[in-house]
């Protein structure tokens, strides 16, 4: 059996699994990153100095600081780090600061405008 979902890799809490509210809090952290996913921008190359609690970004290609390396991903500011999501095929995202719609195609790669 598969310790995770197909779609999320949302972890699955398994059979006799020890403080299984860890594996679970895990998820719903996933979760809250991916889902209604609205990102703050997709042109901002450094992580902000002061994150908030939630702020996501789409990583532009040329990222920097804890952001290198992860271009085209999606960064979301959870428990006083950054996790890097990479995106899935048909994943939709809204970015605030253009005010516009954004779709993943695993043909170019990135979150392109639509």
């Amino acid at each position: 059996m598969s310790t995770v979902s197909p779609n999320l890799s949302l972890p699955y809490i398994q059979q006799n699994q020890a403080q299984k509210h860890v594996t679970h809090n895990e998820g719903m952290r996933l979760l809250d990153g991916v889902v209604q996913l609205s990102v703050l921008s997709r042109a901002q190359t450094a992580p902000p100095a002061n994150p908030v609690a939630g702020d996501r970004y789409i990583l532009p290609s040329g990222a920097t600081g804890a952001w290198a390396g992860f271009d085209d991903s999606l960064a979301h500011w959870e428990e006083n780090a950054w996790r890097i999501i990479p995106p899935k095929e048909g994943w939709v995202a809204w970015d605030q600061k253009k005010a516009g719609k954004r779709d993943h195609s695993s043909l170019c790669g990135i979150f392109s405008h639509s």
